[in-house]
Formats: structure tokens, sequence, C-alpha cells
């Protein structure tokens, strides 16, 4: 009787254990490859946006704003990350990506797929009064070992388009909201140009879970994500976002502030890091 005891217990262990695994989510906005920016420039950086993200080792990475070769760079350094992504301008390798990298020892993708935002989503456009196209990059990722699948979104609202960053967010949370199976955990992640009291945040929150805001007592880092390239600059201002749905907990969140080997800013944006329990 002792030992059916013990037996059951280990085995209850054991399925808590499969059944509380976590995953670790970082968004970072890499800032494109602007010869203006002298020394901020991708080629004086580019080695330490890399060492970042190995350094925190992600199993999930958005980024935003990188150009086909950036995203070729990052390819080859980011061992044991595959990515998938569409340049916005043509659908295919010209403009900026909103592409999500992967460990792909842990995940496989099921599906994969680029809209724009824009009332004509499925071709390259702009929408309503956005300034440049704007896509939302999505995969569905299934972990090898578990079995267990996750619906990854990754964006970049406009910078200029007051209606646009609205019409964005109620686009891409109708696509959330009409997935097959609404019970599978879902990550909406990037750079939305967008403060936590204005209307697209508020939009998304109706649905999804800000990761910063929940944890605001245990988030770490500074206040704000946009921080510039002046390394004295203090952000206040969080217009970078993990959005969360169906996940059991979120257990931390970092505003990640690291400074290049020369004490400058990586980015003009600091990456966002969480840990989410599902």
């Amino acid at each position: 009787m002792k030992r059916q005891v013990i037996i059951l217990l280990l085995n209850a262990l054991v399925c808590s254990s499969l059944s509380a695994q976590s995953v670790k989510v970082m968004t970072f906005n890499i800032r494109y490859d602007n010869p203006g920016d002298g020394v901020n420039c991708w080629d004086e950086r580019k080695n330490d946006v890399a060492d970042l993200v190995l350094d925190h080792d992600p199993d999930l990475l958005g980024v935003q704003e990188a150009l086909l070769h950036q995203m070729e760079y990052l390819r080859e350094e980011l061992t044991g990350f595959t990515s998938i992504g569409v340049g916005r301008q043509d659908g295919r390798v010209k403009g900026e990506f909103s592409a999500i990298f992967y460990d792909s020892t842990r995940f496989t993708v099921l599906k994969q797929e680029t809209f724009w935002l824009s009332a004509n989503g499925d071709t390259a456009s702009v929408g309503w009064d956005a300034a440049l196209e704007r896509i939302c990059t999505y995969g569905l990722f299934m972990d090898r070992a578990t079995g267990d699948s996750i619906y990854v979104f990754n964006t970049h609202f406009d910078h200029r388009g007051e209606i646009a960053r609205e019409r964005s967010a109620e686009l891409i949370l109708d696509r959330i909201l009409t997935l097959p199976d609404r019970d599978i955990p879902v990550i909406l992640m990037g750079d939305l140009n967008t403060k936590p009291d204005e209307r697209p945040v508020r939009i998304l929150a109706e649905y999804l879970i800000d990761a910063a805001a929940a944890v605001a007592a245990g988030r770490s880092g500074p206040e704000g994500t946009w921080c510039t390239f002046d390394p004295e600059f203090d952000p206040v201002d969080r217009i970078d976002y993990i959005f969360t749905r169906n996940f059991q907990d979120i257990l931390e969140v970092e505003h990640v502030r690291t400074r290049t080997t020369d004490g400058l800013n990586i980015s003009d944006h600091l990456p966002v890091l969480t840990e989410l329990k599902f």
C-alpha cells in the first residue's frame, strides 16, 4: 500500500511538471539599418544585438524593422533559431520584416502567415491614414516534446496614422478571437507606437492581458521602452508590448537595458522579455 502511494505521488509530480512548463518570449525593435545613424548604425551595433538575444536566450523572439540583410545576419548569428516572416513591401524580401525567430530544437511550425494592416490585408497595401505598409506575421508553433501548441503574433503599428493604429488593433484582435481553437495560448507582441492609456492598447486589453501591466509591481528595468540613441535618456514611454491569452501565469517581465561595448544604446527601443507559464 505504501509503495502504491509513493508511485501515485511521483506520477502526480511528473504530471505537474509537464503541465507547468514555461516559455521565454522577447520582442525587440532592432532599428532598421539607417546610414544616417552614424555611430549608432547597424554595423556598429549588430554584434551587440545578437549577443543580447543569445545572452537572454528566449524561446521565441519577435523583431521589428529588420531589413533583409539584417534578417540574414541574425539568421547566421542566432544559432539554433529559425525564423518566419516576409518583407512588408512585396510580401517576400523588400522592406522591413516583423519576423518571428524560434528555438527550432524546441518548436516546429505548423502554420505561418503574414497579413497587411489594411482593409485589403491579403496584398501589400497601406492601411487607412498610415504613412507606410504595416504587417503582422503569425505562426502556430508546436512544442516537440509535449505536443502543446502556441499561436505567436508579431507586429509593428504605424508611427503616424492614429486611425490606422486603432484599426490595426481591431484587425489583429479579430484574427485572434476567430482562431480555430480558442483554447490554445496566444502571444501578441510588437512595437505598437502607442502608450498604455491610448485607445489601441485599450482595444487589445479588453480580451488580452498586457504582461507588463499585469506584473507592474514586479516588472524590472526602466518604465518605458523607447530609449532613443541617447545613453543618458531616461525611457518613460512604453510603446513595446507582449500581450497574452490562455496562459496560466506571467512569471516575470523585464525592459532590458543593455549597452554596447562602447557604452551606447543597442537600439532606440529596449527589448521586452517575459516568461509565461502554460
